[in-house]
């Protein structure tokens, strides 16, 4: 499994291993379940203040400001200071080089396939 570190954390990347257990299907549920564990319930999203006090719950209490900060900015499209399901999601698939690559292997494998018959 690839990891990633950084002066203060350590990240390992359990999301392939999510992915081969639960499926594509499985994935995305835990996904949205993870989302709803770190959203601002009111505003329905992933704010700076909803990250810092929710992330303990999935074991980054040790994340500074700065790398809550630069996880939102990595993953906020709309420019809104926030992220929404979509955008986490999308972020959650970005942090994983290991499924990236599967995901784009299988991408690969389609287009070839799809214009081998024409």
């Amino acid at each position: 499994m690839a990891s990633s570190q950084n002066q203060n954390s350590i990240f390992q990347d359990y999301l392939p291993l999510m992915a081969n257990k639960l499926g594509g299907d499985g994935l995305i549920g835990e996904l949205c379940n993870g989302f709803n564990l770190l959203m601002d319930g009111e505003k329905g999203v992933i704010t700076f203040d909803s990250l810092k006090k929710n992330s303990a719950l999935l074991g980054l209490q040790d994340l500074s400001d700065d790398d809550l900060r630069g996880m939102l900015k990595e993953g906020d499209f709309d420019g809104d200071g926030a992220l929404n399901q979509m955008e986490f999601c999308v972020l959650m698939f970005r942090l994983s080089p290991e499924l990236m690559e599967e995901s784009q292997f299988l991408l690969e494998e389609a287009l070839l396939q799809e214009f081998k018959d024409y």
